[in-house]
């Protein structure tokens, strides 16, 4: 009976056994179709998001949930293949990561994978031969696994995972779970890349249009230089933009500067060589560089690029193949280096603002031929008419001058013959100044406005010009020279020493002189300054027979007068 009740029990055991093992397999298989349900989700996720950033979030915190990981991590390659350029976290606060400091750059464990793109268990971080521990306010972490995150045929990243909950090490389900999720992903970053790709395409196109309809419409070319710098700055997501000019002396002037210290910056000359706006002059393509203000290549000039990093210069070309400037675009220190997929649209961006540029000159010098060829027709009437008209009235007074007997009435007649003589030397003067060309560089009027035109940069603001009679005329070469050099002189001392907001300039020659005045309100002129330069201008002021004076007004700054008699510079009056 006892024997018969023991063999009653086995079967009842062994069904028991079959039972748990196939509940065990239940749940098994259990698991695993929420697990493939929920890889199926996140891979659904990642691949909806278009924007790079997010998806690269979204990865990150779908590996941590699919393995059940304390920690997870997503660490992107840099350009040179060796170190990490960003590293996105999952499980470590914000004030943990301030306490650790700066993200791991791809060194130990981590370079691993960076070196050796292969799936990579373990067990217990700190017994990896490539392991340097942790850095001072690290939480510990023991268990680990990692994959690489393929782009087509390009190691984009790496995902590491750390810690899986419950004490458990990471087993090969896990990996391959992983190794699904980075294939996943290699897709989404991919499509992300294109849309990104296609939307900064779309907006340097629609920049592009932008400045070919403002600069064909008229507009003038400073405000198309710093419309195309605006709009490169923006799209480039630069922290700088400054655009160069050729100038004087094989050397380049900022003409135009965007973002921080900007008046700094405006007006500086660059040179052409040890600076990377003259490399890309010079070379004729653009020029990067991962760290402006370190870059031994690029050392000349003062230090006003602290704080930057990445930089690229790229060449305004035209379509002769010479540069009429350079656009350089430059990111905050630690900002992501300027990519060739980056430079390739900027490029073209420059090319198709380079050529609005010369399309723009071109009108403006069909303008101005134009504008002087209707000069010269008016020269040509004012000669051919209106001074023989009033020659020949002048003849008639004076002959019939001779007539009258009373002497008032005769005077009268003598000062109008006096009056058309005036008004015919005042046309002849008109017409010279209509055939002069200013592109010549002999205009006075041209380079006062230059000369003024330059101090923008040095003064940081644009200085008031006022200018009054038959400068180009009246004023005798000699003379002019002297006026620009003393206009040069206090324009200068105002941007060094005055330390003013406001400067106004005017320049007359209506009466027996020519008389220059530099106004400014700033601190004046202190006791015992130096005056080595205002004794060079009364030098000249003395030579050629004028005075000058500086004078305090009412309001505050200085002003300085500058005169100089016209000696010989009306032409003799008409013989009749």
């Amino acid at each position: 009976m006892g024997g018969d009740g023991t063999a009653a029990r086995m079967p009842q055991l062994h069904l028991d056994e079959l039972l748990d093992e196939l509940q065990a397999r239940i749940e098994a298989v259990r698991g695993t179709r929420d697990r493939v349900h929920s890889l199926l989700e996140s891979v659904l996720s990642v691949g909806r998001t278009l924007d790079l950033t997010q998806a690269l979030h979204q990865i990150v915190g779908a590996a941590a949930t699919l393995v059940d990981a304390q920690y997870a991590a997503l660490g992107v390659i840099g350009p040179d293949g060796e170190t990490l350029s960003h590293f996105l976290t999952v499980g470590i606060s914000e004030e943990e990561i301030a306490a650790i400091g700066s993200y791991p750059t791809g060194k130990g464990v981590l370079g691993e994978l960076i070196h050796r793109p292969q799936p990579l268990r373990q067990s217990d971080l700190s017994a990896h031969p490539s392991s340097h521990g942790f850095p001072q306010n690290h939480p510990p972490m023991r268990s680990f696994v990692g994959v690489p995150i393929r782009v087509r045929e390009e190691v984009f990243g790496n995902l590491y995972l750390c810690d899986k909950r419950g004490g458990l090490d990471f087993d090969a389900e896990d990996e391959t779970v992983l190794s699904t999720l980075a294939v996943a992903a290699g897709v989404a970053i991919d499509n992300a890349r294109l849309y990104d790709e296609a939307q900064r395409q779309h907006k340097w196109l629609r920049a592009s249009a932008e400045i070919t309809r403002s600069l064909l419409s008229g507009s003038p070319r400073e405000q198309a230089l710093t419309l195309i710098a605006e709009r490169a700055k923006e799209i480039a997501g630069a922290s700088l933009a400054d655009v160069s000019v050729p100038s004087s002396e094989g050397r380049l002037t900022v003409e135009v500067a965007l973002g921080e210290d900007a008046p700094a910056r405006l007006g500086l000359v660059v040179p052409v060589q040890g600076t990377l706006s003259g490399a890309a002059f010079t070379e004729g393509s653009p020029v990067a560089c991962a760290d402006l203000a370190d870059d031994a290549r690029f050392d000349t000039g003062p230090r006003r690029f602290d704080g930057l990093g990445p930089a690229v210069a790229v060449p305004l070309g035209d379509a002769s193949g010479s540069s009429r400037g350079v656009l350089l675009l430059a990111r905050s220190a630690g900002g992501q280096a300027f990519t060739d997929q980056e430079i390739g649209p900027l490029l073209g961006f420059a090319d198709q603002a380079a050529l609005a540029l010369e399309l723009a000159v071109r009108r403006t010098d069909a303008e101005q031929l134009a504008l002087l060829e209707d000069r010269d027709r008016i020269a040509r009437d004012l000669h051919d008419l209106a001074i023989q008209r009033i020659f020949a009235t002048g003849m008639t007074l004076q002959s019939a001058a001779r007539m009258i007997q009373q002497e008032a009435p005769a005077e009268r007649v003598v000062r109008a013959v006096d009056d058309l003589d005036e008004t015919i030397r005042i046309i002849r003067s008109t017409i010279f100044g209509l055939r002069v060309r200013e592109e010549t560089g002999h205009s006075l009027r041209a380079r006062v406005s230059e000369a003024v035109g330059q101090a923008h940069g040095t003064l940081g603001f644009a200085p008031r010009l006022i200018m009054e009679g038959l400068l180009d005329t009246d004023v005798p070469h000699g003379l002019a020279e002297d006026v620009v050099a003393v206009l040069g002189e206090a324009l200068s001392n105002a941007a060094r020493h005055a330390r003013a907001t406001r400067v106004e300039v005017s320049l007359r020659a209506t009466g027996p002189e020519v008389v220059l005045e530099v106004n400014d309100n700033g601190v004046g002129i202190p006791d015992g300054g130096r005056r080595s330069g205002l004794v060079n201008l009364a030098a000249r002021a003395e030579k050629a027979g004028g005075t000058f004076t500086v004078t305090a007004p009412h309001g505050g700054g200085t002003l300085l007068g500058w005169t100089a008699p016209l000696t010989g510079a009306r032409p003799p009056r008409a013989e009749r």
